[in-house]
């Protein structure tokens, strides 16, 4: 593997030296921290996988790198340390695996190792070749039983072979008593075929009497039909004379209703008797709550305690919160995003809702699918959307919880001043993510 060590040592490494030296590193390589490029791939196989499928860029990497060898003989030495201070101190355990010290010198190479390891290795060969005979003789114990299996295994067949004959034989007697069989249920069949001839015939003639019989059925059932139409018709014509008369008299007193008010100039009703009793509540309503004092315009808890309140108003500048949430999206994909957002949460509070989006630079408005309890509002041409929000915010009435979600700090500051509550875009985006 080593020819420097090699030369060094004056001979070729044995085999069982080789593998076990490549044990040893494979198991210690994931311990190294600084791994040569070709053998950082290697370290994160399999521990049984790296000798096996790395051994030669670890081979490689051992015979080339002597600071990698000896970052990896630290690891080693690890594993054993007490026959890694023997070899280290010079002294060789007599009653230790000549391959594992011979590997150990290999790879920790002390002062003056190189002597040690060529004993080490002429120790090796000489106990390599009865190893060889032991394992010749395994291979021989072996290839003796898979002889006996293999005769063992044709006598089966052979009992098998005879089995089948005889089996064979039996199912040849058994066809022939199934042809027989078989003449025979085909002449059965035939008798059969003619009983079922017969029994057609009646079936027929029990049919064509069922069809005459429906037929004289279905024309009674017709006669009463025209019966009934007649009736019908009947009760119609005088609900309809009942009903003429009733609306006449209806739209009698709706004209003279109409003529009233006309006559005395009366203007048309507006609002409801609970509108000041609900103005008051939701006035009420506008202070902070003790648990949001301390949450401001970006918190979404804050924002759904907001919406919670009586007859609750929300206003959102469009664009401004779609591109908070989906900057890399078109327009229009924002849109929609937002309006399908919205639906699950004003469908769950309930609350008034206006969506504004600015089109002051656009001549052409895309489309917008609001959900159910939804506004879309796109700002006419030459107007920003802010003022389209600031408008909506001054006509609704004082004590109202009127909430506007933007986070432009300009129309957050002039919906405050004229009594809104303002939010951040981040707060709804929050929201609507729960």
């Amino acid at each position: 593997m080593a020819s420097e060590a090699g030369e060094r040592t004056g001979g070729q490494m044995p085999e069982p030296v080789r593998s076990r030296v490549l044990s040893l590193a494979a198991d210690a390589l994931p311990k190294v921290s600084d791994l040569p490029a070709s053998l950082r791939k290697v370290a994160s196989f399999a521990p049984n996988r790296r000798a096996r499928l790395g051994g030669t860029q670890i081979a490689a990497a051992l015979e080339t790198d002597d600071d990698f060898r000896g970052h990896l003989a630290t690891q080693v030495a690890a594993t054993q340390p007490d026959l890694a201070e023997a070899i280290g101190e010079g002294v060789t355990p007599e009653a230790a695996d000549p391959v594992e010290v011979a590997a150990f010198l290999w790879l920790l190479r002390p002062e003056g190792w190189e002597t040690t390891y060529d004993d080490a290795c002429a120790r090796v060969g000489a106990t390599t070749p009865a190893v060889d005979t032991a394992h010749v003789e395994r291979l021989q114990s072996r290839l003796d039983q898979a002889e006996g299996r293999v005769k063992e295994l044709k006598a089966e067949h052979k009992e098998q072979v005879a089995e089948l004959k005889t089996e064979n034989a039996s199912l040849r007697r058994k066809l022939g008593e199934a042809r027989a069989n078989a003449r025979s249920t085909t002449s059965d069949a035939e008798k059969a075929i003619v009983l079922a001839q017969e029994v057609r015939l009646k079936a027929e003639s029990g049919l064509a009497n069922a069809e005459s019989e429906a037929r004289r059925l279905r024309a009674q059932v017709e006669e009463l039909q025209s019966a009934l139409s007649a009736a019908r018709r009947d009760v119609r014509t005088d609900k309809d004379a009942a009903t003429i008369r009733a609306r006449m008299l209806l739209d009698t007193l709706l004209d003279a209703g109409q003529g009233l008010r006309r006559e005395l100039a009366l203007p048309t009703v507006t609002g409801a008797p609970g509108d000041s009793v609900e103005a008051e509540i939701a006035l009420a309503g506008t202070r902070t709550p003790t648990s949001a004092g301390s949450l401001g315009p970006s918190s979404a808890a804050l924002l759904e305690q907001y919406l919670a309140m009586p007859r609750a108003r929300l206003i959102i500048d469009g664009y401004n919160v779609s591109k908070t949430a989906w900057p890399d999206s078109t327009l229009e994909a924002q849109r929609v995003r937002l309006l399908n957002g919205l639906a699950p949460l004003i469908a769950r509070t309930g609350v008034d809702t206006t969506v504004v989006f600015d089109a002051a630079a656009q001549t052409s408005r895309g489309p917008a699918n609001a959900p159910r309890g939804v506004k879309v509002l796109f700002s006419p041409e030459g107007v920003i959307a802010d003022d389209v929000i600031r408008d909506l915010v001054a006509a609704e009435p004082e004590g109202r919880v009127v909430v506007v979600v933007s986070s432009d700090q300009e129309i957050a500051n002039d919906v405050r001043r004229a009594g809104a509550k303002p939010m951040a875009s981040v707060a709804l985006v929050s929201l609507l993510a729960r």
